[in-house]
């Protein structure tokens, strides 16, 4: 098949429900494939898939992001390129310098009982609905990222119902078939609404200080010892919290059929540090919440022998690097113990995620809690994800908890 046949099996329904056989014919026709100039594609020069040269790029701070035009027009797209995650050095330096100075290792080690706590609350609500099928995304998979981030930025919880309804309307448009004009309009209002909700809470801990990471960014902000504005400060917290809750709440959702089509590793897994870890890391390469991103050439060149012009976009495909076959033995095995590098799931390079070493910490001390506390939970009826090929998951999984 041409890159462009699979380009469209791709954005199918079927292809977004099981994007991986189109990764795999991708994966057939090498690293990099160019794409025929189309008016479909008309930003897209190549597609990556190759696990070698998508590292390459990530890592190189040649290669940037490019503002889509007339993004000063639209609150959304103004909400992204004053963020760290959408814009390049030295705007990126420096606005990721302030987050990380937050971003302490004490800050981290804090959070590791509030996971615990809000995990086991989680397992009590689960086991009081006795012997029945719940919403494991409603019920467990979606408030531990969001009441850990709530409590770590400081995020009043009963907000969090009003927070994630823009927080969807946000994704919905983020999807690479998501910018209609209805999706943009629903964005911009989100993202104006996000920004009113900031701007009050950015006041009151200007009134009462805390211990949460808002109230450590609005002193530093307020000290003058960091160059970042209001309104940046806003726009990242947008962001961050957006992209830390959802690729977590994925995480698991993703990450629970695999486990539980693994039965040995469910019963080893309470007892097993080392495994829980591995468990987390290979769900996160198996079944990566965000498989799409775009780098822009920084001058013609070539990549895997396939020429790129000047600014040309190349289509990154994370999902497929994180299944590429010459660098993952058997690559669509679930294998918790697997050498070998690690999983692109979370980016490397300038914009490696600021949140990754939450979110591997919360599904390395919640998975081990939930098994020891449901031996006997399953899947019962088959998951839909959510359509989307940019962030991928499944947003209601029906479980059995087994008493």
């Amino acid at each position: 098949m041409t890159v462009q046949e699979l380009l469209t099996g791709l954005y199918s329904e079927e292809g977004r429900q099981n994007p991986y056989p189109w990764y795999a014919e991708l994966h057939r026709l090498g690293p990099v494939s160019a794409v025929p100039p189309r008016a479909e594609h008309r930003t897209v020069a190549a597609v990556a898939v190759g696990y070698d040269v998508i590292d390459e790029v990530l890592r190189d701070p040649e290669w940037t992001k490019q503002p889509p035009p007339g993004w000063q027009e639209q609150e959304i797209l103004r909400t992204f390129q004053t963020s760290m995650m959408f814009v390049n050095p030295p705007d990126h330096t420096r606005m990721r310098h302030v987050f990380s100075r937050t971003f302490t290792p004490r800050r981290l080690g804090a959070l590791e009982p509030v996971i615990v706590r809000v995990v086991d609350d989680l397992l009590d609500r689960m086991a009081d609905a006795g012997n029945s099928v719940v919403d494991f995304v409603a019920d467990f998979a979606y408030p531990i990222p969001a009441l850990v981030m709530a409590e770590f930025i400081g995020i009043p919880a009963g907000q969090l119902a009003w927070y994630r309804e823009r927080v969807d309307r946000i994704d919905e448009f983020l999807d690479v078939a998501g910018k209609t004009p209805q999706r943009l309009a629903a964005a911009n209002t989100a993202a104006e609404e996000l920004r009113v909700f900031y701007r009050e809470l950015v006041a009151h801990r200007r009134r009462t200080p805390g211990d949460d990471l808002l109230s450590g960014l609005v002193e530093a902000l307020d000290s003058g010892e960091v160059e970042l504005t209001e309104d940046e400060l806003i726009s990242n917290l947008i962001v961050l919290f957006n992209a830390s809750f959802v690729t977590t709440v994925y995480m698991f959702s993703n990450g629970l059929p695999l486990l539980v089509a693994h039965p040995e590793t469910v019963a080893a897994l309470p007892a097993d540090e080392k495994l829980a870890q591995g468990c987390v890391d290979e769900v996160l390469r198996l079944e990566s919440p965000v498989h799409f991103l775009a780098r822009a050439a920084p001058t013609d060149t070539e990549l895997a022998g396939v020429p790129v012009s000047q600014d040309d976009n190349v289509l990154i495909i994370i999902g497929a690097a994180n299944r590429d076959p010459a660098r993952f033995p058997e690559p669509d095995v679930f294998d918790p113990t697997r050498p070998g590098p690690p999983s692109l799931a979370f980016g490397v390079g300038l914009h490696f995620c600021l949140g990754a070493a939450v979110s591997r910490l919360e599904g390395r001390l919640a998975l081990p809690r939930l098994f020891a506390r449901f031996p006997g939970l399953t899947v019962t009826e088959t998951p839909t994800y959510s359509g989307s090929l940019f962030l991928r998951g499944i947003d209601k999984l029906l479980v059995s908890t087994g008493g």
